[in-house]
């Protein structure tokens, strides 16, 4: 029999069953297994977050980082790091970030934030993180299916488009979840139950929807392992995620409310319609569909060979049934959490078929690991880590060097009101909100003098020109370019702010001492 230790063996001569003229074919011993931990994945890991590391602070020094979301993140974790509240006055005046997600665990970023209290800070955090991942899958699959099968994942992975699109959008707490959701998942495929609930439960900390997932491994656990510990994890990660959405989060949250409770679909009719059309909502309009499928792509498909598969679930469900459009596409950081699924169901499907007696297996699973890798190198070029390859990722334009002379002009310590994509580069020194003001309704008409509260900031700096490369076609928001500087001229002619300096669209206003 094939064994499952040790790297994929050659094939033989022939694949025909033997006859009478034709000698079986001899076992051939299967390699063994290695004593020493291997530096495979761990290699992987340091190659990832060099990668990413330099995607991301690339495109944070070219100005194309956001005051929503890295400079939001590094307020709370900047108040965690002095002892306080996690406070961010992006979101509002006085507004805990814990009432917006149920986050906690972003205070173990406190420490090394103290040391190097940055925004940059953040950034190599997450790319080390996500990095991290790769441990447990590349570990795994060298395991159960040899060291070239350990490559194939750890690429497949490591240059998935749901990790990329993670890396190049600011800093999000998801970024913990990837691996420890990875270790729970290698400890799942090797039966080792306890590592696996140890492993998921602190998802409960790192987001409020997280504790379905940790559900949805409970469930694993019952039906696969020890049928009490799976019930209690699941109910202890399903009563983790209400207690945090109806008790937590209003608790704290300014409105006394879940915020994100809206995203859901209504359900004023009757339940039975409702329920009966969910299949139809979860796959209309058609980006859904097509998410769906890329979603799995990464693996050949094949991943939905395996039960593992079915932990995204938690995830794709609330994503697919939101009202909110950016949750059905491939931007942003939602699909990150799903890549350590996708390619733990994988390893585990091949895992299977490595198993069995035939050895056509052998050629199955290595002909399966060769298209996870062609579907890697297709879809690279249409995600964001294609960026490394594009002359204005490593080109510093003039705009970027005024606007940054501009922003060194303003003083430690300071409160200013900033274009959104210059927040972040001041949200370590100075208090900083959105210019003009954040939220409002972008869209209602307004008459001159009645658009926003009058700004209070000392600083104002605001920048009309989206960077090069910029993802939007205007890089504005969230108020259209004209509503933003119909505030800037009334800062000037009616609200007392003089003119420090500007150039290549980049205006700094300094409000006059009285």
């Amino acid at each position: 029999m094939w064994k499952k230790t040790g790297d994929l063996p050659d094939l033989p001569g022939d694949s025909s069953e033997p006859t009478a003229k034709t000698p079986p074919v001899p076992e051939r011993p299967a390699a063994p297994v290695l004593r020493k931990r291997s530096l495979l994945p761990w290699a992987w890991a340091a190659g990832l977050c060099l990668l990413y590391a330099t995607v991301a602070l690339r495109r944070h020094f070219l100005l194309r980082t956001t005051g929503y979301d890295l400079g939001i993140f590094e307020q709370a974790v900047r108040a965690y790091s002095e002892v306080r509240a996690p406070v961010a006055p992006l979101r509002g005046e006085d507004f805990n970030l814990l009432g917006d997600h149920f986050h906690p665990l972003l205070a173990v970023l406190a420490p090394l934030y103290r040391i190097w209290p940055s925004a940059t800070c953040l950034l190599v955090a997450q790319s080390a993180l996500l990095a991290l991942a790769v441990v447990p899958l590349a570990r795994w699959a060298q395991r159960v299916l040899g060291t070239w099968a350990a490559h194939a994942v750890a690429a497949g992975y490591g240059l998935s488009w749901g990790i990329a699109s993670a890396v190049v959008f600011d800093f999000h707490e998801v970024a913990f979840a990837v691996p420890l959701l990875a270790f729970s998942l290698e400890a799942l495929g090797r039966q080792r139950w306890g590592a696996a609930v140890a492993w998921a439960v602190p998802l409960l900390f790192v987001k409020e929807d997280l504790g379905l997932t940790v559900a949805a491994i409970g469930v694993y656990i019952a039906v696969k392992g020890p049928r009490r510990l799976g019930a209690v994890t699941a109910v202890g990660g399903l009563l983790g995620s209400v207690l945090a959405i109806k008790v937590l989060l209003p608790a704290v949250n300014p409105a006394g409310e879940y915020f994100y409770g809206g995203n859901l679909p209504d359900t004023d009719g009757s339940l039975l319609a409702t329920l009966a059309m969910l299949p139809i909502d979860a796959l209309q309009p058609e980006v859904k569909a097509v998410t769906l499928v890329l979603i799995f792509a990464p693996s050949a498909l094949l991943a939905l060979r395996s039960p593992l598969a079915l932990i995204a679930v938690p995830t794709l469900s609330w994503r697919m049934l939101s009202e909110t459009s950016s949750h059905w596409g491939t931007a942003f950081h939602y699909s990150a959490i799903l890549m350590p699924v996708v390619f733990a169901a994988l390893i585990d499907a091949l895992s299977v078929w490595r198993s069995e007696p035939y050895p056509l297996r052998v050629r199955e699973v290595r002909a399966s690991l060769l298209t996870v890798l062609a579907v890697t190198v297709i879809l690279v070029p249409s995600f964001p880590l294609a960026q490394v390859a594009a002359v204005s990722t490593w080109r510093t334009d003039p705009h970027v060097a005024t606007a940054r002379a501009l922003l060194a002009r303003i003083p430690d310590g300071a409160t200013v009101a900033a274009s959104n994509r210059l927040v972040p580069q001041l949200t370590s020194r100075c208090s900083v909100v959105v210019f003009p003001t954040y939220p409002v309704e972008e869209q209602a008409p307004r008459s001159p003098l009645s658009f926003l509260p009058q700004p209070t900031a000392e600083w104002i700096v605001h920048d009309r020109e989206a960077p090069e490369g910029w993802l939007g076609s205007q890089g504005q928001w969230p108020y259209r370019l004209d509503v933003q500087e119909t505030e800037l001229r009334l800062a000037r002619q009616v609200y007392g702010y003089e003119l420090v300096a500007e150039g290549d669209g980049v205006t700094l206003l300094r409000r006059r001492t009285m």
